[in-house]
């Protein structure tokens, strides 16, 4: 006998949740501390390879931080508009540093 349809359905939604927060946690951590990396480096007031040092390094900490925060949020569509709008922040910090001299 198959499960009642709620029940296949609450299933499903269960594992898109957690699908949906692993995406944000995995893809979306590693853009927003690449990006959080370019942004620091470029905005740094020390030399370029002493920026782009500690901003590698200040990146190992915001991609665990982001990975958890996804799975902390209320919902998972939350998760990813949080993970969207710190890239997109990041982003456009970078481009408007511009290159280093």
């Amino acid at each position: 006998m198959a499960p009642p349809i709620h029940y296949r359905a609450s299933r499903w939604r269960y594992r898109a949740n957690v699908a949906l927060r692993t995406i944000a946690g995995t893809v979306g951590a590693y853009g927003v501390a690449a990006l959080g990396a370019a942004a620091l480096a470029r905005t740094l007031p020390m030399a370029r390879v002493e920026a782009v040092t500690f901003a590698t390094m200040i990146a190992y900490l915001i991609a665990p931080g982001v990975s958890i925060w996804a799975f902390l949020a209320q919902g998972p569509w939350r998760a990813v508009a949080g993970v969207v709008l710190a890239a997109l922040a990041l982003s456009g910090v970078a481009w408007i540093a511009g290159q280093p001299a």
